[in-house]
């Protein structure tokens, strides 16, 4: 355990610290996500189907939420640096594999690989931001860690776009970038501060526990998560495929901006929605909010399909965006209030096993209905399916507020 309270950097400038971890996590969830535009450009090339494309997708899914159960604790015998560092190089290796890829099975290693850096990394980040930040009781660290993950994602597809479209070797180009800057983030980690730990925990593998009497609190928050953060994945997955064949575009900048502009506008959403007071009602309320608002713009990616309309396509992205924020935080917040202090690992590591579990079965869905139909059917009927689940658990989180409040 940390047997100081105070941050590591206390007394001396804290910012370049602080700095390092946010851009360091922001800059790997980017290389996590830059392929996005890219999967049409491989199913092309390499002749897989939208059920591998999404398996491929789902692969990340998989060894993230085993990393997080085999190396939950990590950080916590070995420091938050040594195992940073080893996700960056996780990171890098991930990097090489997509600039090296000429078939299917290398995407799926590359995707494995990219699983494991972010499951590495999320822990210890997300503890360095608050054992370095001196404002760690105005939330600020958890903005930090929300405008990361939701950043990152974002970066990726709008750099992967771009440099594919406009630059030689679109298949290479952008993870050699990955791979140099994650050279660099890794320069900056050597020197990272690390909290003074006399008295370093064994290290265990952290199996998904949640306590009785906050479980069914802990399973309407994960569900609002996990719903949030299904639907934003088929942004970094399928959607670009599915909104080429909509358009009948090929043009890769395009189809990576859409789902950037998903992940910007979820980002814009953490930083209004930070600024609100909230308690245990509000927290329920912002979560409400946010599933109506995701509920809104399912329909309209739905709805695109029959109007074939570039400005539907980017409402959707933006209104999905907004409601993905929202929620996201909100849940976030409410879990940390509900943790039990001795607990918050073993709580926050079966959080983000309900969100993938989620998410992989979306993409995965959407896979399996494209077999025996076109992809923007199967998106259809994937959307229907999370939209109505969105609504039913927003009616739940009403009701908690109302319980709450009275």
């Amino acid at each position: 355990m940390v047997t100081s309270s105070a941050p590591p950097t206390a007394g001396r400038d804290h910012r370049r610290p602080l700095l390092t971890v946010f851009l360091g996590w922001l800059w790997v969830m980017a290389g996590a996500n830059v392929a996005a535009p890219l999967y049409s450009v491989y199913a092309g090339k390499f002749g897989f189907s939208s059920l591998v494309l999404t398996t491929v997708f789902a692969t990340y899914a998989v060894t993230l939420v085993g990393t997080l159960l085999v190396g939950g604790r990590l950080a916590d015998r070995f420091g938050r640096r040594p195992v940073i560092l080893a996700g960056l190089a996780v990171a890098a290796a991930a990097a090489l594999l997509f600039a090296l890829a000429d078939g299917t099975l290398w995407l799926y290693a590359a995707r494995a690989l990219q699983g494991v850096a972010v499951g590495l990394i999320s822990g210890p980040a997300t503890a360095a931001l608050v054992e370095i930040d001196p404002k760690r009781d105005e939330r600020r660290p958890a903005l930090l860690a929300g405008l990361a993950q939701a950043g990152g994602s974002g970066l990726g597809p709008l750099v992967g776009g771009i440099l594919a479209q406009w630059f030689p070797a679109p298949l290479q180009t952008c993870f050699v970038l990955v791979l140099v800057g994650t050279v660099v983030a890794a320069g900056f980690v050597w020197v990272l501060p690390e909290p003074r730990d006399t008295n370093p925990e064994p290290w265990r593998p952290q199996w998904p526990r949640v306590p009785r009497e906050i479980r069914w609190a802990f399973a309407r928050v994960s569900i609002t998560a996990g719903l949030v953060w299904a639907t934003l994945a088929l942004y970094l997955s399928v959607v670009p495929s599915y909104v080429g064949q909509l358009l009948s575009t090929s043009n890769l900048a395009l189809l990576g901006a859409n789902s950037a502009l998903a992940c910007a506008a979820s980002a814009a959403a953490q930083v209004v929605s930070q600024r609100r007071t909230r308690g245990r009602a509000g927290a329920s309320g912002g979560q409400a909010l946010g599933l109506g608002l995701l509920t809104a713009g399912l329909v309209l990616l739905v709805v695109s399909a029959a109007l074939h309309s570039l400005v539907t396509v980017l409402l959707a992205a933006v209104v999905i965006g907004v409601g993905h924020g929202v929620a996201f935080l909100d849940a976030q917040d409410e879990l940390n209030s509900i943790a039990p202090d001795d607990r918050r690992a073993e709580v926050t590591a079966a959080f983000v096993c309900v969100i993938y579990v989620l998410v992989g079965a979306a993409v995965v869905g959407v896979g399996l209905l494209g077999l025996a139909m076109a992809l923007t059917g199967a998106v259809g009927v994937v959307g229907v399916v999370l939209a109505v689940a969105a609504a039913g658990v927003a009616v739940w989180q009403v009701k908690v507020r109302s319980a709450n409040a009275s």
